[in-house]
């Protein structure tokens, strides 16, 4: 293993991970849709991709930048996203988080501020 790198996972985390493609949210769609081919920056994302033991909705390997969206269900669980997102900087990765609402209403603003992340 890499230093700084939090790749092992399991068959059953790749499982749900498949899973999580097959059932995308309306907000993972429209984002999806402007990220793949190297919609923004000109680099590859991955959608629903495992990462030790978290899904993550979007990840671009190169720069190690993990793109979490949340709905309504994350108002309820914010110590847990937080230790998550931590978890996830130990191991050298950054995390942006965006509500739903932002992506299905301002996706211009949201990809600016991933372009800028990437840069």
């Amino acid at each position: 293993m890499h230093e700084g790198r939090y790749r092992k996972n399991t068959p059953e985390l790749q499982l749900a991970a498949k899973e999580l493609r097959r059932a995308m949210t309306d907000a993972e769609q429209v984002l999806w849709k402007a990220l793949r081919g190297r919609g923004v920056g000109g680099v590859r994302f991955r959608r629903q991709h495992p990462v030790g033991r978290f899904v993550l909705d979007f990840y671009c390997a190169t720069a190690k930048l993990c793109i979490e969206l949340d709905g309504d269900i994350h108002d309820e669980q914010v110590d847990r996203d937080e230790a998550r997102s931590e978890a996830l900087a130990a191991g050298g990765y950054r995390v942006l988080r965006f509500r739903n609402e932002e992506v299905l209403h301002s996706l211009p603003d949201v990809l600016a501020r991933i372009a800028a992340a990437l840069h």
